[in-house]
């Protein structure tokens, strides 16, 4: 049987359809890129669409865009009777083909006669989940790689809620995609006899959320003269509606001007990832010439978020998402309790690989915690059940590890601004208070344990990675550890199987939706998960180590990730 990178190579050289410039850049391709860019169909996974631009079956252009959009508006013709007038709400990062890819997304669902509502330009994810909900749309598209590199963009969809599709839901959508021609042969048939019209949003869906934010403070009337903050966009969406809500809500904000421009070529910043340190040297910069008491940033689509502050050493330190989220979430929960606006049934929404510190703190506040797998699709997916349902604990906050948080659902997905307002919001409070945040997040962990969490991510490029990532999976389920570092495990998770396997021998079911995922959980509380990821081609190896005092946990963590990186033969 001919290899499958060979004869999709094979077909798009042959294929009218695609143009000389890509022809060109096929054979130019050395055989490790065209491996990775032909071994398969480019997936969705827990964030949609996402891959390197370029021609290839696994990479972002114009022919697996406009599949995957076919498909989408056929699932929503079938589902919805209103479809075509209820429409589409498309929205786009500021990456190289994100405007030429909403125009042919809007395009193509116009030819299948539905309404297509777009921005004027650029927006963040989180005014596109929130655009869905105030126009009644059936669904919508957002254009966006979030904070991968330059070279990447994505697809993600969301449904009439805003919020991204659960894997029991996305079924009759992939249902759709995987019914289509190849990508090549794709296209819209039959077309619509009326063309859907495609129509500009006004300023009022910018007004609308830019106040639905600001209504998130809590202590607004907190006196923010002589605090002054640093923030940058890393280019990308966010800045004209973060620094509109910093000049309404009164806080000194300077912004890094040299990654304020919508620029896909990010050449302002060396990673525009709040998840890596190198994305703070020039904020770091700024905020050492005018003396700023905090740093914060958005990714390029603005639903993840990072803060820096300045510590009680005079030195400038960076929070973790875990870390960031629970001193936010402590700050939320005993300021709401101190107005009494708590709910007495309030929930945290957190997931598997979130730390265990944040359901210290919930509990604490005697609120009830769920916890789900990596997404935030499926803590959106949540909150609209409990909507639907019409009674249940009322959301008091929802985060991920990988520095997402939203603290009011107006939007069904992770909320950067939102993060943002009221991070700045708590490290006043605590300012006047005259707490530097690296001693208030040290009383927070001499309340509950000392957590340190963090994650080793490991690249599995093209069809042998994907291979060796099967294999690693296998291995840890075929072989599971009874104890790490000396450490005996209490139990073991797997959620691909959805059983949890206890020490004593006891095997409870998992109810959770089926995930290429596995957990083990150590007798002293710590932890190690491991999970490929469901976006990029590589395998994200978390670690957290628990214990009473902060002697040697860095230490612990170092031990801990080193002995299951050896023990799985992982090279870093």
């Amino acid at each position: 049987m001919e290899n499958t990178v060979e004869s999709n190579v094979r077909r798009w050289l042959d294929s009218p359809a695609v143009s000389d410039a890509d022809k060109d850049a096929i054979r130019a391709m050395s055989p490790a890129v065209l491996d990775a860019s032909f071994f398969k169909n480019i997936e969705f996974g827990t964030g949609g669409m996402r891959g390197i631009l370029g021609p290839g079956t696994n990479c972002m252009n114009v022919f697996t865009v406009g599949r995957a959009t076919i498909g989408f508006g056929q699932y929503l013709l079938e589902k919805y009777p209103e479809a075509k007038t209820m429409g589409v709400c498309i929205s786009h990062d500021n990456r190289h083909m994100s405007r030429e890819f909403t125009f042919l997304c809007a395009n193509i669902l116009n030819e299948m006669g539905i309404k297509v509502y777009i921005f004027d330009a650029l927006r963040p994810t989180p005014e596109l989940s929130f655009a869905v909900r105030r126009m009644r749309a059936c669904g919508g598209i957002m254009i966006t790689a979030s904070h991968n590199p330059k070279e990447y963009n994505g697809f993600k969809i969301y449904d009439e809620k805003g919020c991204q599709p659960v894997p029991d839901k996305i079924a009759g959508v992939l249902a759709k995609i995987d019914a289509l021609p190849d990508e090549l042969a794709a296209q819209v048939e039959p077309k619509a006899e009326v063309p859907g019209e495609t129509i500009v949003l006004g300023p009022e869906i910018d007004d609308e959320y830019v106040a639905a934010v600001e209504k998130c403070q809590i202590n607004p009337n907190l006196g923010k003269q002589g605090f002054p903050i640093v923030y940058t966009p890393n280019h990308g969406t966010s800045y004209e509606n973060a620094m509109r809500v910093f000049r309404d809500c009164g806080y000194e904000v300077t912004p890094v001007l040299s990654q304020c421009s919508h620029d896909p070529d990010f050449s302002g910043t060396l990673s525009p990832n709040p998840e890596e340190e190198k994305s703070y040297i020039e904020p770091l910069k700024l905020a050492e010439q005018i003396n700023a008491q905090l740093v914060v940033m958005t990714d390029p689509d603005g639903d993840r978020c990072g803060i820096a502050y300045k510590s009680s050493s005079g030195d400038y330190r960076l929070f973790t998402g875990n870390e960031s989220a629970a001193l936010l979430m402590d700050y939320i929960f005993s300021e709401r309790k101190r107005l009494g606006i708590l709910a007495p049934e309030g929930v945290m929404y957190d997931t598997i690989v979130s730390s265990d510190l944040g359901r210290k703190i919930a509990r604490y506040y005697g609120l009830k915690y769920e916890t789900f797998l990596t997404g935030f699709k499926f803590i959106g997916d949540r909150i609209g059940f409990y909507e639907d349902l019409g009674f249940g604990p009322h959301f008091e906050f929802g985060y991920e590890e990988s520095y997402g948080c939203l603290i009011d659902p107006f939007v069904r997905d992770k909320d950067g601004i939102q993060a943002i307002l009221l991070y700045c919001e708590m490290a006043v409070w605590y300012f006047h208070k005259g707490i530097p945040l690296d001693i208030a997040f040290d009383e927070l962990q001499k309340r509950f344990g000392y957590h340190y969490a963090r994650t080793t991510n490991i690249a599995f490029k093209g069809s042998s990675g994907a291979e060796d990532m099967r294999r690693l999976m296998d291995e840890l389920r075929n072989n599971p550890p009874s104890e790490i570092l000396g450490i005996k495990v209490a139990r073991f998770e797997d959620y691909q199987e959805r059983v949890l396997k206890g020490s004593d021998g006891s095997v409870t079911a998992i109810t959770l939706p089926k995930s290429n995922a596995i957990k083990i959980v150590l007798e002293d509380g710590s932890w190690i998960a491991v999970r490929p990821s469901g976006t990029e081609p590589k395998c994200k190896f978390y670690v957290e180590a628990i214990q009473p005092t902060a002697d040697g946990i860095k230490e612990k963590w170092r031990s801990l990730t080193d002995d299951l990186l050896n023990s799985l033969g992982v090279e870093r």
